[in-house]
């Protein structure tokens, strides 16, 4: 039976050492791709709250709800960039589109009566770079985005 040597030990810790190099940079990078992932898909699922609560105060009887000289357009989309600023979310840099749902370049005026009980988009728009502690191009930057259809039906609020 043969004793381990000095020499054979310092070459089990050197195969240690070469393997921990090897594995570790895939590791660290698996981890970070998780976290941030999760990042973008907590991120993903504000956004589409957002978009369905503005979309839904849209839906409502709006009689009183607005300050003299605010459009409902103007307030929907001041109230998802606040809802989105309060979930720790970058709500100022956040495009609101309230448009068409088959015409996405056509403006939805919400106050126009002719527009009532007519379907309306309104979508939310987030550029990843504001979401990405990395910085980057924001020439090639691309935006997480959610949408919801919803009536302008102007139901009443029952108390």
């Amino acid at each position: 039976m043969k004793v381990p040597t000095h020499h054979s030990r310092r070459r089990c810790k050197g195969a240690a050492a070469v393997e921990f190099a090897i594995v570790a940079p895939l590791f660290v990078t698996i981890v970070l791709g998780v976290s941030e992932s999760s990042r973008l898909f907590e991120a993903k699922n504000q956004l589409s709250v957002a978009a369905r609560e503005g979309a839904r105060l849209a839906a409502m009887d709006r009689t009183g709800m607005l300050d003299n000289g605010v459009t409902t357009n103007s307030k929907i989309e001041s109230d998802i960039q606040h809802f989105l600023t309060s979930n720790g979310l970058p709500g100022d840099q956040a495009s609101v589109y309230i448009v068409d749902p088959y015409d996405h370049t056509t403006t939805f005026d919400l106050d126009n009566s002719a527009n009532d009980l007519k379907l309306f988009e309104v979508r939310v728009e987030l550029p990843y770079s504001a979401l990405s502690g990395i910085g980057g191009s924001t020439t090639q930057d691309w935006n997480l985005s959610a949408k919801i259809v919803f009536r302008n039906a102007r139901a009443v609020i029952v108390q």
